[in-house]
């Protein structure tokens, strides 16, 4: 991993097979920002919600 939690997004257009869509290049630390993010993320939903006590 990189240890950094930016996602870096470029090359961004118009899609040509969609009226409303866009086409981008994006890349990130997927295991930091993606599995990590996400479980950080259900622990203070869970929290905020009362289903878990600190």
């Amino acid at each position: 991993g990189t240890d950094r939690d930016e996602v870096f997004i470029g090359r961004i257009r118009k899609d040509i097979s969609h009226p409303n869509g866009l086409s981008f290049w994006c890349v990130s630390d997927n295991l930091r920002k993606g599995a990590a993010t996400n479980a950080v993320q259900i622990a203070e939903l869970l929290i905020n919600e009362g289903a878990a006590k600190v």
